[in-house]
């Protein structure tokens, strides 16, 4: 067992490592957006950066000022190191878990972190198994018609808006306390990866994929507003939207761990391409493609061509 005072946990976009489904319990909440932004802002064990576990009093050499992050928010909090676990494998980045411990001597030492290490590619592949499982065939009544879902940032991640359906939205993705309003978390991270992008801190886009519902996978996209202010004055819109067809099957093959060539396969399927094409366009035999797709088969639990692209594309 490895105690600890707080925690926040992210799922992240595999693609992008951007986080799209937070479940945190920190006591800085009413700071949320600005703890998210500093997080994003700070290259000191960056998830997208670190090993499987990485401790913050190690990584500064006991200087945790070198910590945007503690620096500007974490120290006023009494918090005295972080364990970071980044949760990666071949096929992306599946999520990232930040350990808080406070207090004046409280740290964590190599035991804790070689325990932590060993669950890492347990965990990771927990995660991943549990994103394939969202694909599934959607019911009809499933329908989410997405109209224009946006949600207006100011340049420190505070809300200044949003369109009347994103609060539904909002709630499907992170459902709130009875009560209360949502809180727009997901917004927050692609917002802040557009300022780790623009300060040069990580070139990953700041969109994510997320499962909504039933099988329904939206996208969520950050950018800067036009205007004359310079741009890191500018406000920043988020729009919420149906994952399209391509980013869903890309998606679908890194969840359900297809090797490259399964996965160039797999898109090639979605163009209603036979076999004897698929063999000419990737330099196979037919022989070889009906092995590809068996194999495909076995690992997504699907029988034939219809139940695989219906689950892949959502349709």
């Amino acid at each position: 067992m490895v105690p600890f005072d707080a925690h926040a946990w992210l799922l992240t976009d595999p693609e992008t490592s951007v986080g799209s489904a937070p479940v945190a319990q920190v006591p800085c909440l009413p700071e949320l957006p600005r703890l998210i932004r500093l997080k994003y802002l700070t290259d000191v064990n960056r998830w997208t950066t670190i090993g499987e576990v990485a401790l913050l009093r190690e990584a500064t050499g006991g200087d945790l000022s070198r910590s945007l992050l503690w620096r500007e928010l974490l120290a006023d909090y009494d918090v005295s190191d972080v364990a970071s676990l980044v949760f990666v494998d071949r096929y992306g980045c599946w999520g990232f878990l930040d350990l808080w411990r406070m207090g004046a001597d409280a740290r964590f030492s190599r035991a804790e972190a070689r325990f932590l290490a060993a669950i890492v590619d347990p965990v990771t592949a927990a995660l991943r198994r549990c994103q394939a499982d969202t694909f599934v065939e959607r019911p009809a009544r499933a329908a989410h018609p997405l109209g224009p879902v946006v949600l207006l940032l100011s340049p420190d991640l505070a809300v200044l808006g949003q369109t009347p359906e994103t609060e539904g939205y909002l709630r499907t993705l992170i459902p709130p306390e009875h009560g209360r309003a949502p809180i727009p978390a997901s917004a927050y991270n692609v917002g802040a990866q557009l300022l780790a992008v623009e300060a040069g801190v990580d070139q990953n886009p700041p969109t994510a994929r997320v499962h909504l519902a039933d099988g329904l996978w939206v996208t969520l996209r950050a950018a800067r507003l036009g205007g004359a202010e310079a741009a890191d004055k500018r406000d920043i819109a988020v729009s919420i939207e149906e994952t399209s067809a391509a980013e869903r099957v890309t998606l679908f093959g890194r969840a359900f761990g297809l090797s490259a060539r399964e996965r160039e396969l797999l898109g090639h399927l979605t163009t209603g391409t036979d076999t004897r094409e698929l063999a000419r366009r990737m330099f196979l035999s037919e022989h070889t493609v009906q092995d590809h797709l068996k194999s495909i088969f076995t690992k997504t639990s699907t029988r034939n061509r219809r139940t695989l692209l219906t689950r892949a594309l959502g349709t």
